[in-house]
């Protein structure tokens, strides 16, 4: 079953956390208060729903509770940032993902147990979205819609066979730029380099190649 999001707050990041995620195909529900934005994002999103997210009934009314992953990208109001994360974390939701204005929200954010803590200026919500759609991507950088340069962990399944038997560019349409192990990068490996459990793929192909990998 594929993952179910939900993003609270629609400012500039936000929103493009939204819709990239409903263009990888994942269900999405966007909460904001301002009905303006609600119908702007409407087509674009799975649910979209006008709601005062500090109300911990409207919330639960939603089904809030059975979402996978839970963005608040609510920016300039830190204290329904804090608070809303807080609920979110007492409900018992697995991933909080907050959006943080400086380095000492961030720590506030980290304090009251947000999963994973975001700073728009340095991860566009793009980015942030593919990073978020996979347990396997850990950055992603888009050339192009679509399609961009990708950091994977390497698939188990890939472990102790070289490039060569794995054939990832004939098999899946992914060409690998570099391969992490450990503290070491080797750029451009050769056909006959073996993959290791652990290793860090940098990789450039189109989105949806990445969905055919082994988990």
């Amino acid at each position: 079953m594929r993952k179910q999001f939900a993003v609270i707050g629609l400012g500039r990041f936000g929103t493009s956390v939204a819709k990239t995620l409903f263009d990888l195909e994942y269900d999405v529900l966007v909460i904001d208060k301002n009905e303006q934005i609600i119908e702007s994002i409407a087509n674009d999103v799975t649910h979209a729903v006008q709601a005062d997210a500090m109300d911990e009934d409207i919330l639960k009314s939603l089904g809030i509770e059975n979402f996978d992953v839970v963005i608040v990208a609510i920016g300039n109001d830190i204290e329904s940032n804090i608070l809303i994360t807080v609920m979110l974390k007492d409900m018992g939701i697995k991933c909080v993902v907050a959006k943080a204005q400086n380095a000492l929200h961030g720590k506030v954010l980290k304090k009251i147990g947000a999963d994973k803590i975001v700073y728009p200026e340095k991860d566009m919500g793009v980015r942030v979205a593919h990073s978020l759609a996979s347990n396997n991507v850990m950055d992603y950088i888009e050339l192009q819609p679509n399609f961009g340069i990708i950091e994977i962990k390497a698939p188990l399944a890939f472990a102790g066979k070289s490039l060569q038997e794995i054939k990832l560019r004939a098999a899946y349409g992914i060409n690998v730029l570099a391969i992490k192990s450990n503290d070491s990068v080797l750029v451009s490996p050769g056909a006959d380099t073996k993959i290791e459990k652990g290793d860090i793929l940098i990789v450039i192909s189109a989105d949806d190649s990445l969905d055919k990998l082994p988990k």
